[in-house]
């Protein structure tokens, strides 16, 4: 006897192609969806909100993800020129960039032929923060994925906040995509290492919730744009003697980003613009909790509302690691799916 899955019928259907970047994965819904409406990305990330979030709990949430999974949707692009939208989620809604995602979204483009690599191969993306331009291109046979991302700047120097069990906790804030508070773990005693992951997640998330009633964040052309997504410990302690140093974020309801961070490293771009004399001409390297790396440089500067911001570049790799059709059977008595943690 033979298990015949091609002979399902009358189950709704979720076409999914798996990668990751710098070991976080991606979820990129290629099938399933109703068409999304609204005239940018960021009224079709509020129509997803509020009327298909069971699907994002589907493909996220325990048995068919867990609760560090992020998934990406790729829709029509809503600007004359764009060659696509996509629309990000994670284990508590949407966001509104994803850096590590645009750089597997574009792998995949170019690993299932959808973009020649004849030459560098420019994708136009629309985002709910704005406008990506992305690239891919064969360099000594392996595919490497970058993109410049929307304008970054810095919001706040040299604050702190008293938290309990931890002490003072000084932080930047930054954005890059979406905001960010940045922490500096050495000067905490915090260890940046997958052995402390249960630590830094727990002050991390805790950090966050303090954090938010503090600041009012205003980004300066969409308000749905105005939140802290996230707080990201930086370390001088790093794996490799050619990485600058090293990101641990923890993002959404306590998700570990297991890659460096797109948005987070192009708001820390920002940052060392305005705090060092670094230029961005030569991009540093910025590894993540598990080693793996990703690059970053600034393309060029530029005034962005009251901000004088930079346009970072972003590089690095994703790998292809699966094919799915996700399915929901009329009786499963856990259609949205669970958390265990």
């Amino acid at each position: 006897m033979q298990v015949r899955p091609e002979n399902l019928r009358g189950y709704p259907q979720l076409h999914c192609l798996d990668l990751h970047t710098a070991g976080e994965p991606l979820r990129i819904v290629l099938s399933g969806y109703p068409t999304i409406p609204g005239n940018s990305m960021l009224a079709k990330r509020r129509y997803l909100m509020a009327n298909l979030d069971h699907l994002r709990q589907l493909l996220m949430y325990e048995p068919r993800g867990h609760a560090d999974m992020y998934g990406a949707l790729i829709t029509e692009p809503v600007s004359v020129d764009g060659d696509m939208g996509v629309l990000f989620m994670h284990n508590e809604g949407y966001s509104s960039m994803c850096g590590h995602g645009i750089l597997a979204l574009v792998t995949a483009l170019a690993e299932t032929g959808a973009i020649s690599l004849t030459h560098p191969a420019t994708v136009r993306i629309d985002a709910p923060a704005g406008r990506i331009q992305a690239y891919a291109e064969m360099q000594q046979d392996k595919l490497n994925a970058s993109f410049d991302c929307v304008p970054s700047f810095v919001e706040a120097t040299h604050q702190y906040i008293e938290l309990p069990g931890v002490g003072r906790v000084d932080y930047d804030i930054a954005f890059g995509g979406a905001y960010y508070a940045y922490v500096d773990a050495d000067k905490l005693g915090l260890d940046c290492s997958v052995a402390n992951a249960r630590q830094l997640i727990d002050i991390g998330r805790r950090l966050k919730q303090a954090i938010m009633p503090r600041h009012q964040l205003i980004h300066p052309e969409e308000a749905d744009l105005g939140f802290l997504y996230g707080v990201i410990f930086t370390s001088d302690k790093v794996e490799h003697s050619t990485s600058h140093s090293r990101h641990v974020c923890i993002f959404a309801d306590g998700e570990l980003d297991r890659s460096p961070t797109g948005t987070g490293v192009s708001g820390r771009a920002a940052l060392l613009r305005y705090k060092t004399a670094w230029s961005g001409s030569a991009p540093i390297q910025i590894e993540s909790i598990i080693g793996s790396t990703m690059s970053v440089s600034i393309s060029h500067e530029q005034i962005f509302g009251p901000f004088q911001a930079v346009i970072p570049r972003v590089s690095g790799q994703a790998y292809i690691t699966g094919e799915h059709r996700f399915m929901l059977h009329a009786q499963d008595p856990f259609p949205q799916g669970f958390f265990i943690r």
